[in-house]
């Protein structure tokens, strides 16, 4: 996936996942009641700082915090900018599927 921007320093460009639609059960949710996302894919990597490279890479699934990163909008897609810190954990397969 190519995107025209580029993290610097040890920031990351995550792909928020889309909003549950439904529930467990299959109620459907009102754009008024649902919650941001607070997971997503790295689409793009900044170098880290000195001495302190990243830990995580293009294409592994995060989690962060609800309110973490700056919003920005880019060729028609939504992304969130965010420091290294505001990942909470890398997803396994195991987890994303659950």
């Amino acid at each position: 996936m190519s995107v025209n921007v580029k993290p610097l320093a040890d920031r990351v460009l995550v792909e928020p996942a889309p909003a549950e639609e439904k529930t467990a059960f299959g109620i459907i949710i009102p754009d008024t009641a649902k919650e941001k996302p607070q997971r997503g894919v790295v689409v793009a990597v900044g170098p880290g700082k000195k001495d302190e490279p990243l830990t995580v890479k293009e294409g592994d699934t995060v989690l962060y915090g609800k309110y973490s990163g700056t919003e920005l909008s880019s060729d028609g897609k939504d992304y969130l900018i965010m420091r290294e810190a505001d990942i909470l954990a890398v997803l396994t397969e195991a987890a994303v599927v659950a």
